[in-house]
């Protein structure tokens, strides 16, 4: 298969460990201003940790830029893991609503482990299903360096056939926070680090964990899904037509295709992530007018 930006090998990657690093996918000074513009959202002092008030924070986006226009090397590395641009909802668009981690669990040595808690899938706006489309592709975007070390988010590529099995096992669908005992068994962790630019495409089924950071530095990442137009298809008659998301399932459940059928309703949720995210938006724009005079 002809890829856009991936080269054989890192499909095969994306295949067998279920994630792939593109590096450099963007300048840090494009989104400088964002990085400036978070602490002052936030009322914290780049310059002073005491000021960090918060050990780990989600913060709401502000500021959007359409992927396609700014990262093109990652927008064709996500058009190639997804089978092509035809496949993908819509126009995807990265924002600043920056996962930071300030010092979160600081004193901790944590090394990553299968008996520490916090693994999950991501995706908490809808039921779960093998197919489900809401989520094609997680990805990891590294706003600034993430060091070893430094609070990278921890990868279970093991969990991958877990979670796929127990989709299978459950065509009536699972609730968002199912699926965290799947990663018992798991030995094999990958630590998601790089430079500023770096992004990652990671299979939906990705079990992933905070980490802590002890650093020092504050890490700026976000994890913006990427969807399927249409459920993902595990039948179809040209094997070259499956995408790397969907190779990953069958490879996952030993089969080479499979005739899949839900049982259950899928639903969309109106989460309290979200109403949170919205808050939180309205209190930063507040704080901004009142540092501009307004």
């Amino acid at each position: 298969m002809a890829y856009e930006v991936l080269t054989d090998a890192q499909a095969a990657h994306f295949v067998a460990q279920g994630y792939v690093k593109l590096e450099g996918c963007f300048e840090k000074a494009e989104i400088q201003d964002w990085l400036d513009l978070a602490y002052a959202r936030l009322g914290y002092d780049r310059d002073d940790p005491s000021t960090w008030e918060a050990d780990r924070i989600h913060m709401p986006s502000m500021n959007r830029r359409a992927v396609a226009e700014f990262a093109p090397k990652a927008w064709g590395g996500i058009c190639d893991v997804m089978g092509g641009i035809e496949r993908v909802q819509g126009e995807p668009s990265w924002g600043d609503g920056f996962i930071i981690n300030f010092h979160k669990d600081a004193d901790d040595p944590w090394l990553p482990s299968a008996k520490r808690g916090g693994w999950h899938k991501d995706g908490n706006f809808f039921r779960h299903f093998l197919d489900s489309p809401e989520q094609g592709l997680l990805t990891v975007v590294v706003w600034d360096d993430v060091l070893p070390n430094s609070g990278g988010t921890y990868l279970a590529p093991e969990s991958i056939p877990k979670v796929a099995r127990y989709l299978y096992d459950h065509p009536e669908g699972l609730e968002p926070g199912a699926f965290g005992k799947q990663i018992e068994g798991c030995e094999g962790f990958v630590e998601a680090t790089g430079k500023a630019g770096d992004v990652y495409l990671i299979h939906p089924y990705m079990l992933h964990a905070a980490a802590p950071n002890p650093s020092g530095r504050p890490r700026f990442i976000t994890n913006p899904p990427v969807a399927f137009k249409e459920p993902m298809n595990f039948n179809r008659e040209d094997p070259e037509d499956f995408s790397l998301v969907e190779k990953v399932v069958l490879n996952a459940l030993g089969v080479e295709r499979l005739d899949y059928q839900i049982t259950g309703e899928r639903e969309q949720y109106y989460t309290e992530f979200r109403r949170e995210r919205e808050r939180m938006l309205e209190e930063q724009k507040a704080r901004l007018a009142a540092l501009a005079g307004v």
